[in-house]
């Protein structure tokens, strides 16, 4: 059962074969057992969890389901769910028991999809390699030496394990994209707008968007189709008509134009990874796809515009969180001030200190002009550079990330050198644009590579469809790691 894919699963609950219940039940005892090895889960209520499937299991027997009604699935633990410890990864939220349901887990409540628990992420989704948690580092199930990346990483770990069908993730700079390509699952990351931010704890407001991660194109496809939707309390959700976003899976590619950037494939990029994704380049011209160079010539300077925005974003999100009303008060304290500042200090982990300390830097008086409006000046140069690719291309191609999974604790004393893990990654997140990993081959140890796809706005049917097109002719989505 842990071999199937969400689609399968639908099938054999639509068939009768199976049960939400036996589902659930199996899945549970999955991650009873791995979840010791992975630390990928932080909240499991199997009362809960069992309850939903049951209640999913009379749907079905009263006609009343949907295509996914009954599938299990996980949620990173920045998502609000109500009546769920919903932590963010942070001490500062380790007490916090949401009163009520982010927009995608009403729309995955909505859809019958029962929920297995909420899944170990960076603290307050900042960081590349789930490091940062409060509780502790997730572990890569294919080296558990390594990390799985991040933030989503706990998602990423779990769904490669195998121990849930699929889960939801979020991208801020990377942190689907990032973490799929190490754990050699799919993740998809929407055009900025088209999935709801209500109930989405903030990180970076203009940056951060919700999406799917499972081992396959056609998952991320029938699980977008729940998430995305217009949001009346989210400022940023886009009114659009619903979409099938698997319209398109069966489309040839005969005529595709893939554009790769010469600034993906220089310096900084690991053999290994250039070998695998040569390799699918190759494999799309047997498909029928024609490939195009293009240039992002701003592409390199996007790290350095993200890490003035997203501080400044994240300060001002966090200035919420200072013991007053919901979340970790400090039990030491003399007076207000104190309060806030011990609450503060005690309840943050290091990392998203540094964050908030840059970002209210480059918003100080005499700075912002200097650092935050040129970040933003640059943002618009890089949204610019894909407008002018697209031109020239239908969907670009490149890695994910420079190399494959680093080992836990490498990076941890260099901030920058972590920072640099989502150097491909960032520029789509700053354009607002989407995109997606998938599996494309594994390098010398052993380990997942990933082949990342963006494409122009809300052309996710069009990019899923190409991703689909190339799982169909290989099998890296298949292939699992070992004892999992």
């Amino acid at each position: 059962m842990s071999q199937t894919t969400i689609k399968q699963l639908a099938d054999r609950l639509a068939s009768g074969k199976t049960s939400s219940v036996e589902l659930c039940q199996d899945y549970l005892a999955r991650i009873q057992a791995g979840n010791p090895k992975l630390n990928a889960f932080i909240t499991v209520d199997a009362e809960r969890t069992l309850a939903e499937a049951r209640a999913a299991d009379a749907r079905r027997a009263a006609n009343n389901a949907g295509p996914l009604t009954g599938v299990p699935i996980a949620h990173k633990d920045i998502f609000c769910a109500e009546g769920w410890l919903t932590t963010c990864g942070s001490k500062m939220l380790a007490n916090f028991v949401s009163p009520y349901d982010a927009h995608v887990i009403g729309q995955f409540k909505a859809a019958g999809m029962p929920c297995l628990g909420k899944t170990n992420m960076d603290e307050f989704a900042m960081g590349s390699s789930t490091e940062t948690s409060y509780y502790g580092p997730t572990r890569n199930p294919w080296d558990s030496a390594r990390v799985p990346g991040g933030s989503s990483g706990g998602s990423a770990a779990a769904v490669a394990a195998r121990i849930t069908p699929a889960a939801t993730g979020t991208d801020t700079g990377g942190s689907i994209r990032q973490p799929a390509a190490l754990c050699g699952i799919t993740g998809l990351k929407p055009t900025y707008g088209v999935v709801s931010r209500y109930g989405m704890i903030a990180f970076a407001s203009s940056l951060d968007q919700g999406g799917p991660m499972a081992t396959t194109a056609e998952d991320c496809a029938l699980l977008l189709n729940v998430m995305a939707g217009f949001d009346a309390r989210d400022s940023t959700s886009l009114e659009r008509e619903k979409e099938d976003y698997t319209r398109d899976l069966a489309r040839p590619l005969a005529g595709l134009r893939i554009g790769l950037p010469k600034e993906f494939f220089g310096a900084g990029l690991s053999g290994d990874t250039a070998i695998a994704v040569e390799a699918a380049i190759e494999q799309f011209k047997k498909l029928g796809a024609v490939i195009v160079e293009v240039s992002l010539p701003n592409s390199g300077l996007s790290v350095a515009a993200y890490y003035v925005i997203a501080p400044a974003e994240a300060s001002s999100n966090l200035s919420r969180f200072d013991g007053v009303r919901y979340g970790y008060r400090t039990p030491d304290y003399g007076d207000l001030t104190e309060m806030y500042e011990k609450s503060r200090a005690e309840g943050f982990g290091a990392e998203v200190k540094r964050r908030i300390m840059i970002g209210t830097y480059v918003l100080s008086h005499g700075y912002y002009d200097a650092y935050y409006l040129q970040a933003q000046k640059l943002r618009r140069l890089i949204a610019q550079d894909f407008a002018a690719a697209y031109r020239q291309c239908d969907v670009i191609l490149g890695p994910t990330a420079p190399t494959t999974a680093f080992k836990l604790g490498e990076k941890a004393d260099d901030p920058v050198e972590m920072y640099l893990s989502d150097i491909y990654t960032i520029a789509v997140n700053l354009a607002g644009l989407p995109g997606m990993s998938l599996p494309c081959g594994l390098d010398g140890q052993g380990l997942p590579i990933g082949l990342q796809l963006i494409g122009d706005y809300f052309s996710e049917a069009r990019m899923l469809n190409v991703a689909h097109q190339y799982q169909l002719a290989t099998d890296w989505h298949q292939r699992t790691p070992g004892g999992f």
